[in-house]
């Protein structure tokens, strides 16, 4: 079985690039990038340094439930690229050791037993564990330390 990282939908990027509002209703805040440790969850690239960004509340949840978690998130202040969806583990990941690796179900609940802090290098290995299943409909790729959103997981 394949699977794909996918990156933010452009659509919603350029709207939050634009000054729109995040998931609390708020202008995204402009930082400038030291270069390190401000990924991008769009072009799934790091921020280079003297670079603007963004920095949001993000819920990556199509609507408002318990288990729909909201957290701070990075973007590139400029227009990017989206990163293209792939089977290969985006550049952004390899500089952390590790990073909690959670399964959803369709309804956008956590699949009890899924999450588990995993390293960089077996982030792929987990994601197709978790796909042997039949509960789980995605995975969220999320900071350790954390509990940042980084990237969503998909059945290719």
């Amino acid at each position: 079985m394949l699977i794909r990282f996918i990156a933010l939908p452009t659509d919603s990027v350029r709207a939050l690039q634009r000054g729109g509002k995040d998931a609390y209703g708020f202008a995204p805040e402009r930082k400038v990038s030291d270069g390190d440790g401000v990924p991008c969850r769009h072009c799934l690239r790091t921020v280079p340094a003297g670079k603007s960004y963004l920095v949001l509340a993000y819920r990556p949840f199509p609507a408002l439930q318990p288990y729909a978690e909201t957290g701070p998130i990075f973007l590139c202040a400029d227009e990017c690229d989206r990163a293209p969806e792939s089977d290969v583990l985006p550049d952004i990941f390899r500089p952390t050791p590790d990073y909690i690796v959670r399964g959803y179900g369709a309804d956008d609940r956590i699949v009890y037993g899924t999450g588990a802090v995993t390293p960089t290098q077996s982030i792929c290995g987990r994601a197709h564990e978790l796909f042997e299943r039949d509960d789980v409909a995605y995975v969220h790729v999320r900071s350790a330390r954390n509990n940042c959103y980084q990237c969503r997981v998909e059945r290719a």
